[in-house]
């Protein structure tokens, strides 16, 4: 039987713009395949998922505490000649491995708080019925990537996405920039809380060397009044807030621009030791840059924290920033080279409605584009492990499994490998040993669930629908075992593709 346009249409609401078909679900979006997406745009955001009842400054606390016990216990065994430590270097009688180690002790301290997170997260995605608004979220939490690859941001990962991003992802785009580039974990990610003006106070306090530092620091890391080395202007965050979150690399700014932009930054930190509340952004007048800044031809009069808001959210603003976003955006959704038509559309909502990200979603909803019958997104390994659970009905069980997927698929959870995200083209993920991988896994999530499958073929329908072909419906059909049915079915190019 020939699919109705809106039958296709529903798989495709489903699969391309969500994260993969649950049971009844493509039915469901087939009676208004646009309408069930614009049902899922909401002021008030994205879902959340559980951090443990654990705020970003609770898990600074927690980690805090555990580098100052750390450094204690280092210092303990230094004064007692390495005692702690048998002959061979091994762990005393009574303590554990992890314990005398400081590395497998951090190790552990991130596993124990980020796993969490990572499985909460994973359990979203394969549960919810919001498919569109949670791929909308995970597109704005890699655009504004902060990664686990450095130790102090790994259990911050997971509050930051909870309290910057799924907020805000259909709100206005000035205010998700401001609140994701604010946000401890981007702070500590981009070495912001360490950035200080050459000109400030605290620097000249450091020049003089006349003792009053700690007047003038307090954040991590630039506590510790004899430091590694001497603070000084960090670049980093202005430079990946231009090249990556608004205008883009070929958006006109210079290099003078993101110094400029740095030294207005400067003195947005975390509070400390000497602070009366920790682990908290704040603003500190001593480290600030003083002075009036030009960034991209426009003179911002000398200020605190005003002065760096008022370039963020001009940044925001610009063209260049509506047309560098709405291409990932229509990369992401549609194609990976991305119809200039729609991106052109995407811009103009976009400027029209001064950044309105519920607006935008809803013009990526309207564009022809995005509904072309051919699967051209090969998906990411979150994207295929999570709608392979979607698939079958399943979540995973523990953290350790997802974990153990994702890393055997190469993108470990929470660790993209710049602050770039990870990539969102076809190629890095496509390759030959890649393929095997996705295979392996689709064998064995087969064999546990392939036993419960009554109907295989009824499966692969619920699962893809219209886009089911009739070449997959064939070896499906002819699989030796509901296992193998199944592995078939999540190794098909449609489901591959969305």
């Amino acid at each position: 039987m020939v699919a109705s346009q809106r039958e296709l249409d529903g798989a495709i609401a489903v699969t391309r713009f969500g994260l993969g078909a649950k049971a009844g679900e493509i039915a469901a979006a087939s009676k208004d395949p646009r309408g069930s997406l614009r049902a899922q745009i909401r002021r008030e955001g994205a879902d959340t998922f559980a951090t443990g009842g654990e705020t970003s400054t609770q898990r600074l606390a927690e980690f805090r505490d555990y580098r100052r016990q750390r450094e204690m216990a280092k210092r303990d065994g230094e004064g007692k000649g390495g005692e702690g430590k048998g002959r061979d270097g091994q762990a005393k009688a009574g303590e554990t491995a992890d314990a005398a180690d400081p590395v497998k002790m951090a190790q552990q301290f991130i596993r124990q708080n980020a796993a969490g997170d990572v499985m909460a997260r994973t359990q979203l995605a394969t549960t919810t019925d919001a498919g569109f608004r949670e791929r909308w979220a995970l597109f704005w939490a890699n655009h504004f990537t902060v990664s686990a690859s450095k130790v102090q941001v790994a259990t911050l990962v997971g509050p930051f996405e909870n309290e910057a991003i799924r907020p805000n992802v259909f709100g206005r785009f000035a205010d998700l920039v401001g609140a994701a580039e604010t946000h401890p974990a981007m702070l500590l990610y981009l070495d912001q809380a360490q950035s200080v003006g050459p000109n400030s106070r605290a620097a000249e306090y450091l020049k003089r060397g006349d003792g009053r530092r700690g007047a003038a620091f307090g954040g991590p890391g630039v506590a510790d009044p004899q430091p590694r080395r001497t603070p000084g202007l960090n670049e980093n965050l202005a430079r990946e807030i231009m090249e990556l979150h608004t205008v883009g690399i070929d958006g006109g700014y210079s290099q003078a621009d993101v110094t400029e932009f740095a030294r207005a930054l400067t003195g947005l930190s975390i509070s400390g030791p000497r602070d009366p509340v920790q682990d908290q952004v704040v603003f500190r007048d001593t480290t600030h840059e003083p002075g009036a800044r030009t960034v991209m031809g426009v003179r911002y009069a000398p200020g605190d924290k005003s002065q760096a808001n008022a370039i963020l959210t001009d940044l925001a603003g610009k063209p260049a920033t509506a047309k560098f976003v709405c291409t990932k955006i229509a990369r992401h959704f549609v194609a990976d080279d991305p119809p200039p038509g729609l991106v052109a559309r995407l811009q103009k909502t976009w400027m029209a409605s001064g950044g309105d990200l519920g607006r935008v979603a809803e013009t990526l909803i309207d564009a022809p584009e995005a509904w072309s019958p051919q699967p051209v997104k090969f998906k990411t390994p979150y994207e295929f492990v999570v709608s392979s659970y979607r698939a079958v009905g399943e979540t995973p069980r523990g953290p350790g499994q997802v974990n153990q997927a994702l890393n055997a698929l190469g993108q470990r959870p929470f660790s993209a490998p710049s602050p770039k995200g990870w990539p969102d083209e076809a190629g890095p993920w496509a390759a030959s040993d890649a393929i095997v991988k996705r295979m392996q896994f689709a064998q064995a999530l087969a064999a546990t669930v392939g036993p419960n499958v009554q109907d295989p073929m009824q499966l692969a329908d619920a699962t893809l629908g219209a886009r089911l072909s009739p070449a997959a419906a064939l070896a499906i059909g002819r699989a030796e075992s509901r296992g193998e049915a199944v592995a078939l079915l999540l190794m098909t190019p449609e489901f591959q593709r969305r």
